[in-house]
C-alpha cells in the first residue's frame, strides 16, 4: 500500500473501533507521528487529508515547520520529552504539547507564555508514568494534582488531558491496565469536564486504546512505515 492507502486503512481501524466501543463517531482524533520521516511524506499525508502531525525532537520539528510553512492549516504536536531550555523554540506556534511531565516544566512553560504570549491557548496534556517503569518519562500519579493546579488560572496554557506510554508488549491487550489507570486518574482529577483529552494508543494497540476512552491515538508506522 502507498501512504494514502495506509492512512485510509488507519482511519477505518479508528472508525471500526469507535463503533465497536459504542462511542460517538468522530470522538477519536488521529495524530500522525512523523518523526524521522521526510517533509515530503508529511506533505503527502496532508494532501490525503491529514492535518495533525506529531514530532519527538525540537530541532526536527522546527526544520519541518519551516519546510512546510505553506501548509497553513497544518497542526504540529510535540510528543517527545521537552527540555525546559527548548521551550522558547516552539511554544509560540505548536498547536499542542502532549508531554508535560513535571511541575518544573509546567512552571517554566507558564513563565515563557507570560513573557511571550500566544494569540490562542496552548493546549497541553500531562504525561503520567502509570506503569512505574524507570525507562519511561512522565510524572508519578501522586504528582499530577500539583501540576494541574499550577496552570488552573492561566490564560495562556490549558492542561486539557492526560497522556501515557505503556510498556512494550506483544499482546496489545497488555496495555489495557495502563490505559484504564490513566482514565481513572482523569476521573480522580475532575473527570471529562476538566480533562477531556486522553492521548493513548499507537499503531499496535489503537483498538484497545479506543475501547479504554482514547480521544487521540498517536500513529506512526501504520501510516509512514517502519523507521
Amino acid at each position: 500500500m502507498n501512504l494514502s492507502e495506509r492512512l485510509s486503512s488507519v482511519r477505518k481501524r479508528i472508525s471500526d473501533a469507535t463503533e465497536t466501543a459504542g462511542r460517538p463517531e468522530g470522538c477519536v482524533k488521529l495524530l500522525a507521528v512523523s518523526k524521522r520521516k521526510p517533509a515530503g511524506d508529511i506533505r503527502a499525508a496532508y494532501e490525503a487529508g491529514q492535518r495533525d502531525f506529531g514530532e519527538n525532537y525540537v530541532q526536527e520539528l522546527r526544520e519541518k515547520q519551516e519546510a512546510l510553512e505553506d501548509l497553513k492549516d497544518l497542526r504540529w504536536h510535540m510528543i517527545g520529552q521537552l527540555q525546559r531550555n527548548k521551550i522558547k523554540y516552539i511554544s509560540g506556534w505548536i498547536d499542542s504539547l502532549h508531554t508535560v511531565d513535571s511541575l518544573r516544566l509546567t512552571e517554566t512553560l507558564l513563565q515563557r507564555l507570560e513573557t511571550s504570549p500566544r494569540d490562542r491557548l496552548l493546549r497541553a496534556m500531562v504525561e503520567v508514568n502509570v506503569s512505574g517503569e524507570d525507562s519511561k518519562s512522565g510524572c508519578r500519579p501522586d504528582e499530577l494534582g500539583a501540576i494541574l493546579r499550577a496552570a488552573e488560572n492561566s490564560s495562556q496554557l490549558s492542561l486539557c488531558g492526560l497522556m501515557t506510554v505503556p510498556p512494550r508488549a506483544e499482546d496489545p491487550q497488555a496495555a489495557r491496565p495502563q490505559f484504564d489507570r490513566l482514565r481513572d486518574l482523569r476521573d480522580e482529577h475532575g473527570g471529562v469536564e476538566t480533562l477531556p483529552e486522553l492521548s493513548i494508543g499507537m499503531s499496535r494497540d489503537l483498538e484497545v486504546a479506543i475501547a479504554a476512552g482514547a480521544t487521540w491515538v498517536r500513529i506512526g508506522s501504520a501510516i509512514f512505515g517502519e523507521r
